[in-house]
């Protein structure tokens, strides 16, 4: 055989060693895992995680359910969470089952069904602000995968299914199980499931399989992301695909996400029309009115404004301005109010640089009350009232978290203590600081700093929900989750709560207990929010 075609000894060892290594990477590809670069130190290979099988997921349930009953009630009924094992559902969904847990839903039958009647459902259909977005997610989600077993429902943000579409065949199996057009599909009558879990947490979710609370869902699988209303920033409903579990893809959660954010952008476009129509009216109107004036929608965007910086959006009381003529206003301070089409002219008092400044100074904190309530999941709401005038609004769900953690330290906390609380990473000071300072502009002399923390002579309150488990179910936040564990065990209670009587049998039999402190006080706080910090870690808040 001519040499040419004698491969050399080098060329020959260089072959052997390839395909000796060749299988290894077959098999690396195999499992899902992933090879990271050296850069000059030992680093470890990452795992992608294979996701559960149905199989799987269904032995976590019935583990995880079978060892809440099996373990005795303690601190009034509420049980020992468990500890971490092998098998273990994900935080999502381990908290919705232990709340169903605590509320008695029989995982096998469910609780009775609700559902609208046909004249319900068109009023509700009218008041969500969801209709005008039904062909857009129809042609995003329905029609690319009409070869794809699946069910559009678009659910109101109290989660009653208002649309849907879909394969018929696949229709008639969801009503076998009461998934049809006006039922309410929530946690308390169906179970965790993807509207549920998405309503509570506003965020997308993926259930699927038996992270389904109820049995009979098992052998479904559903994907759901919230949609907000962009005008006001509140939660008004729910894009849901749901399917057989068997043929679950891993696109369709990134898929529903992107539906629901083109639905916001679709209801920006029109409060923005909404908004030029209204510019073109007021126009004419601020040309005759003698002073600053502007004029902003329903919603508190400014549509024009005349003689005084025009705000982006003013804060508007979260039940709307009444009948009074004369209203405090943050950031403009006492105005005249008149109501103009679908919206409202706004005529300050006092222009601001005659001292009509709308931010309350330290001098009107004196005998202010605040009061954070936090009762309704979906809409936190602040109210104050003092010697400027009462005001309340909808707070977002960051807004929320800070005034929470703020109202629950009243010492005072830094900038880097609030980003441990809130994200778990003390560094993250440039976005808390950036919050605050948004705060600050219509609380002004309530909010104090050096460190962060309300002027002394505010008197705060914060309502909480009937269950611990419902304080500020969308936040992750470590502290929050820290004193939902506290409330649920009764070791703290929020300020100005009201000290709550003994419960249960055991109550009599048992020594008188000391007085709860107070969440705000210095001895609650060490259990539920923040690691106390030296003042030298922060020369400044």
């Amino acid at each position: 055989m001519p040499s040419s075609q004698t491969p050399s000894p080098e060329t020959h060892r260089t072959r052997t060693l390839s395909s000796a290594r060749r299988p290894r990477r077959d098999l690396d590809r195999r499992r899902g895992a992933t090879r990271v670069r050296q850069t000059g130190r030992q680093t470890r290979r990452a795992e992608r995680r294979i996701p559960p099988t149905a199989a799987e997921l269904a032995q976590v349930h019935d583990h995880t359910l079978a060892e809440t009953a099996a373990r005795e009630p303690d601190h009034d009924g509420f049980p020992e969470p468990a500890g971490p094992g092998p098998l273990a559902p994900r935080p999502e969904i381990g908290d919705s089952w232990a709340r169903l847990r605590r509320l008695g839903l029989d995982p096998d039958a469910g609780a009775a069904a609700v559902h609208l009647s046909p004249a319900e459902i068109e009023l509700r259909r009218r008041a969500s602000g969801l209709e005008a977005v039904i062909p857009v997610l129809r042609e995003t989600l329905v029609q690319p995968l009409d070869q794809t077993p699946l069910i559009l429902a678009i659910a109101d943000a109290e989660g009653h299914v208002l649309w849907q579409d879909g394969e018929r065949t696949l229709r008639r199996s969801a009503d076998r199980i009461g998934f049809l057009v006006g039922a309410r599909w929530v946690e308390e009558n169906v179970g965790t499931n993807g509207i549920a879990v998405a309503l509570r947490t506003q965020r997308p979710m993926h259930v699927h399989s038996a992270e389904h609370y109820l049995r009979s869902h098992h052998s479904w699988t559903c994907v759901a992301a919230p949609v907000h209303d962009p005008g006001t920033g509140q939660l008004i409903g729910a894009v849901n695909l749901s399917g057989p579990a068997h043929s679950v893809r891993p696109y369709l959660l990134r898929l529903t996400a992107t539906a629901a954010r083109l639905a916001e952008t679709e209801l920006r476009a029109h409060r923005l029309e909404s908004l030029h129509q209204l510019r073109t009216l007021a126009a004419p109107l601020l040309a005759r009115v003698a002073g600053p004036a502007l004029v902003v929608d329903g919603a508190g965007w400014t549509a024009a404004a005349a003689g005084l910086p025009p705000p982006t959006r003013l804060r508007l009381p979260a039940e709307g301005w009444g009948g009074a003529a004369v209203q405090w206003v943050p950031g403009l301070g006492e105005c005249v109010l008149e109501p103009l089409a679908d919206g409202w002219l706004v005529r300050p008092v006092r222009p601001p640089e005659e001292g009509g400044s709308g931010a309350p100074g330290a001098e009107q904190a004196e005998g202010a009350r605040l009061r954070l309530d936090l009762r309704r999941a979906d809409r936190p709401r602040l109210s104050v009232e003092g010697a400027a005038g009462g005001w309340s609004h909808t707070l977002s769900p960051r807004h929320a978290e800070l005034l929470l953690l703020l109202a629950t330290r009243r010492d005072g906390s830094t900038a880097a203590q609030l980003a441990d609380a809130l994200f778990g990473d003390p560094a993250r000071t440039v976005t808390v600081r950036a919050e605050l300072s948004r705060l600050r502009r219509y609380l002004g002399g309530l909010l104090a700093h050096r460190p962060y923390r309300f002027a002394e002579p505010v008197l705060v309150t914060v309502l909480g929900p009937d269950d611990p488990y419902d304080l500020l179910p969308s936040s992750s936040a470590p502290a929050v989750r820290r004193l939902r564990a506290g409330l649920a065990a009764g070791t703290v209670r929020l300020p100005g709560a009201p000290v709550p009587a003994p419960r249960g049998p055991r109550s009599a039999a048992l020594p008188p207990a000391a007085p709860q402190p107070p969440a705000s006080s210095a001895a609650s706080w060490a259990s539920v929010g923040p690691q106390a910090r030296s003042a030298s870690s922060e020369t400044s808040a």
